[in-house]
């Protein structure tokens, strides 16, 4: 039964909160999640995406996986920060194939599942590599869903396993989109603030794609 959802490289869970709304269970990989916990319907793990390779592939092999979202950490990758990229460079010659690597990881698990799957490649190395994105958005594109998204980025990402596209869905009454609310992050916590997933556009995908993927399954 698929009713698992895979998050990659994702300390937030915000892409699968609105699946687990739903009564989906959901697995999220990342690091930074400290120690391997249960949080409600989530499991979170603490570890690399290698790390996790046999519970992932416990769940390609029982075809649980119902939708996939990798989001390999892009600051090592992405055009916005090319100017620290000497230093990193000198400090490991390897960074940039390293990621790359984590990102490879994602789209392969992804085509493995069965199911739907994105995984974000913004402008960056990552190009030379994947080709261009599938799909770019602003946040504000889906206000209609989260109000708070009312700022502009342009996420990029790849998509396969018959992943559907949102159409935007703005609340037109809040005005001109912030340009500056994500550029302007500071803090230790400035990457994982500037890579948080837009809520209003998880909770698109989850729309399209559930309904979707339960479409296909019961036709």
């Amino acid at each position: 039964m698929r009713d698992t959802i895979l998050c990659l490289c994702d300390l937030t869970g915000i892409m699968a909160e609105p699946w687990v709304e739903h009564g989906y269970k959901a697995v999220l990989v990342d690091p930074q999640h400290g120690l391997d916990h249960a949080d409600g319907n989530m499991l979170k793990l603490a570890k690399t995406v290698e790390e996790a390779m046999p519970v992932i592939q416990r769940l390609i092999d029982s075809r649980s996986i119902a939708f996939m979202a990798g989001f390999p950490p892009c600051t090592d990758m992405a055009v916005s920060g090319a100017q620290w990229f000497p230093r990193k460079y000198e400090e490991d010659h390897l960074f940039q194939a390293k990621a790359v690597m984590v990102a490879e990881q994602c789209r392969t698990i992804g085509r493995a599942s069965g199911a739907p799957w994105m995984v974000e490649n913004p402008v960056s190395v990552l190009a030379g590599a994947f080709g261009k994105p599938d799909y770019t958005f602003d946040p504000y594109e889906f206000t209609a869903f989260e109000p708070d998204d009312n700022y502009t980025k342009k996420p990029a990402f790849g998509r396969g396993g018959g992943f559907k596209m949102p159409a935007p869905s703005m609340d037109e009454s809040l005005g001109v989109p912030d340009p500056n609310r994500i550029w302007y992050a500071s803090g230790p916590d400035r990457a994982n603030i500037r890579s948080k997933t837009p809520r209003g556009f998880a909770r698109a995908v989850c729309e399209a794609n559930m309904r979707d993927w339960t479409e296909q399954l019961l036709g």
